[in-house]
């Protein structure tokens, strides 16, 4: 346990001018008001927060963020309220303890709502002050040490997951790599401690096999440096985690003996003219890897990330990645935003982290997102995509996610230009707005003021900034569609009974089917929420139903579900009039989370197919038939669909059984499988798996390729 003198020592010892007197009765105060509360392990609840200070103090903050970390539970767990903080500590210390208490524990799964809501809070707070987000990191890091204690594994789990898909990718962002890596570990070990536990076997065995190959590696590199003029720079090697490697074998199909970066590499030299200097000597002795060379001194990332990356084929033919920057950008690298905080200079913390274009973009989110869920979705979007960097006609850097088109660059540089964007040349030539765009491309956007958003470009965006604004758009546009069809199909029905239409009639009926408006009482009529004939009797509840002709047409003109259709569309599909029939395609076996379009079929309603079908070339002729959909997943989703993979492996005793117990151990569960060839090495295999998403699925086959006895494993398309 820290005592008080220890804490107020670290502090003034990056800080000399820090307010020692306000430290002694953050810790005194916080002492007191926890009292004799316990944590799950059985140690003071003060323990947390002095933690939690602690954690702070490494990153060489300022005094108000440690007496910030002292009292952020205070108000949450014990007597005191915000009011006596303010009264004790002054107003800045009670707004950031507020920002902090703000943010109630994140519930995932059926309360996805209130997590999401949650996150919301989290983004408005920190776009106030970024030193909530810092205290609220932390929090969690010691949190996530001491997970262990809790003894519901559902909880632990729940907690894992959310520091995994919402606390890392916000620490990344801020470039504090050190806790990010801290957090993925800590969270994949509860998440997967199979596949964590297989990785680190393979991570050993290598190891035996090489006899300490970083060791070696590293003083060949730095032999080599001290000959080429650069005594002083410094070299360290390290495995990658486990987590990371566990990403790779995700994103990648390859097994793990054929990643090439498992080493990495650091060269730390004294400035950046002997960066590149070091790199060129790098360069001069060991083949490069091609397309592993990323210079982020000359464009930084983000986040403030500089430095050089590349990947060389070094000493005993090992693939490695080698990273070199100065010590100052290793400070930033590890420590990002709190590496460069203003006290250093001015004492004068700078609280709003202004120079973070993705918070703002994040705001731009939160005002466009229709409903919580939608904010997180697109948010989660932005957070997890690795970058590339592209050019304004005037120079102007815009970082934009791995796979962006001009669409998206047109969005991030002004919503009105994205809203009226009809074209872009890219290096000077014109190409589709579809095009994926690559680091370094010169984007020069081509608007019109007759343009407005199209629905098929959210097929192909990627960031969340784009696909919000063009869902609001559409949302609107179809909006004013189904309120102009409702509109039609009342004055029909109101004429075939021989009354006159007015709005003024439908406004009895808004109470009767709880629409706050006649405008969205058509609206709701036009999409089929609502029948003519019921929206009619609702306004006439005395007139007895005439078979008018012109009364079965208007109602064969909506929309009924069928009991078939309604089961097979368990999970509600946004796009869709109600009722619709749906099904969907098993050339590609669609599941929640893939990117997906609908295809009207005659006779079959709409059938869901993924974004990359390959059948969907046959309706390129028939743009009239597609319907732009995703999904909508809710705490009444259906639990399973069915996720197909091919899978290559060793035709050798037990390895059939291997394959079936990673899936089920990971949660999945084999519902078909057919062996499409056999020789006498090895096995092809086509294998239907019962899962919930697609990120389940991905899971599984990250599984899959993390064990030895298994050489492939691919998403498997057709029937």
């Amino acid at each position: 346990m820290i005592r008080q003198y220890e804490l107020v020592e670290r502090v003034k010892a990056y800080d000399p001018n820090a307010d020692e007197d306000l430290l002694n009765r953050a810790y005194v105060y916080s002492m007191k008001a926890h009292g004799s509360q316990t944590r799950a392990s059985g140690d003071p609840y003060f323990l947390h927060p002095l933690e939690v200070a602690g954690i702070l103090t490494q990153m060489k903050l300022d005094a108000g963020t440690i007496a910030t970390a002292l009292l952020h539970d205070t108000v949450e767990d014990t007597v005191a309220t915000l009011e006596d903080i303010e009264r004790v500590f002054g107003k800045e210390i009670a707004r950031l303890v507020d920002g902090v208490t703000k943010l109630s524990r994140l519930e995932l799964n059926s309360e996805q709502a209130k997590q999401a809501e949650n996150f919301r809070k989290l983004v408005l707070a920190m776009s106030e002050d970024i030193r909530v987000l810092l205290v609220k990191l932390a929090d969690r890091l010691h949190n996530m040490r001491t997970l262990f204690h809790l003894k519901k594994p559902e909880k632990r789990k729940r907690i894992a997951r959310e520091t995994i898909e919402i606390y890392s990718p916000l620490a990344e962002r801020i470039g504090m790599h050190k806790i990010k890596d801290e957090l993925d570990d800590l969270a994949f070990a509860e998440l997967n401690p199979d596949a964590r536990d297989s990785i680190l076997a393979q991570l050993a065995r290598l190891r035996n096999e090489g006899e300490n190959r970083v060791q070696t590696i590293i003083t060949e590199l730095r032999e080599l440096l001290a000959s080429e003029g650069l005594p002083d720079a410094t070299v360290s090697g390290r495995e990658k985690s486990a987590y990371s490697i566990w990403r790779k074998l995700q994103r990648k199909n390859v097994s793990f003996e054929q990643l090439s970066d498992i080493m990495a590499f650091r060269i730390t030299v004294g400035s950046v003219g002997e960066c590149y200097q070091a790199l060129g000597v790098v360069h001069a002795h060991y083949p490069v890897v091609p397309g592993r060379f990323k210079d982020y001194i000359s464009t930084p990332k983000p986040n403030g990330y500089r430095s050089l990356h590349t990947g060389v084929i070094g000493p005993g033919r090992n693939r490695i990645e080698v990273q070199i920057r100065t010590q100052d950008m290793h400070e930033i690298a590890e420590l990002g935003v709190a590496a460069h905080w203003a006290y250093k200079q001015d004492h004068q913390p700078r609280p709003n982290g202004g120079e973070y274009r993705w918070l703002r973009e994040l705001l731009d989110i939160l005002e466009h997102a229709q409903k919580p869920e939608e904010f997180l979705e697109h948010t989660k979007l932005e957070l997890f995509q690795d970058q590339v960097f592209c050019f304004t006609p005037k120079g102007d850097l815009i970082a934009l996610p791995r796979g962006a088109t001009p669409v998206d660059f047109a969005y991030a540089v002004h919503s009105q230009v994205g809203d009226h964007c009809v074209g872009a040349k890219i290096n000077g030539r014109m190409l589709p707005l579809r095009t994926q765009l690559q680091n370094g491309d010169q984007v020069d956007i081509v608007t019109s003021k007759a343009q407005t958003p199209v629905p098929g470009w959210e097929r192909f965006v990627v960031t969340g900034k784009a696909r919000a604004r063009i869902r609001k758009f559409l949302r609107t546009q179809q909006r004013a569609q189904y309120m102009e069809l409702g509109r039609g199909m009342l004055m029909r029905q109101f004429k075939s009974e021989g009354y006159e239409f007015t709005e003024k009639a439908l406004e009895a009926a808004t109470k009767i089917f709880q629409q706050p408006t006649v405008d969205d009482l058509m609206a709701g009529v036009g999409s089929g929420l609502h029948s003519v004939r019921e929206v009619f009797h609702a306004v006439f509840p005395g007139h007895k139903a005439q078979a008018a002709p012109a009364v079965r047409e208007a109602e064969e003109s909506t929309p009924k579900p069928k009991a078939k259709a309604r089961k097979e569309s368990a999970l509600p599909i946004r796009g869709l009039i109600p009722g619709m029939a749906v099904h969907y395609a098993r050339c590609c076996h669609p599941l929640p989370g893939d990117r997906i379009v609908g295809i009207v079929t005659t006779g079959k309603g709409v059938t869901i197919h993924t974004i990359d079908c390959e059948t969907l070339e046959s309706f390129h002729e028939s743009p009239e038939r597609w319907i732009d959909v995703s999904w909508e997943t809710g705490p009444d989703s259906p639990e399973e669909h069915v996720g197909r993979i091919s899978v290559v492996i060793a035709n050798e005793q037990g390895s059939l059984g291997t394959l079936f117990t990673v899936i089920g151990k990971n949660q999945g569960n084999v519902i078909h499988q057919k062996i499409t060839n056999r020789s006498t090495d090895h096995f092809e295999l086509l294998i239907d798996i019962d899962v919930k998403d697609a990120k389940h699925l991905t899971n599984i086959m990250a599984a899959l390729r993390a064990t030895p006895a298994i050489h492939s494993v691919e998403r498997a398309r057709g029937r």
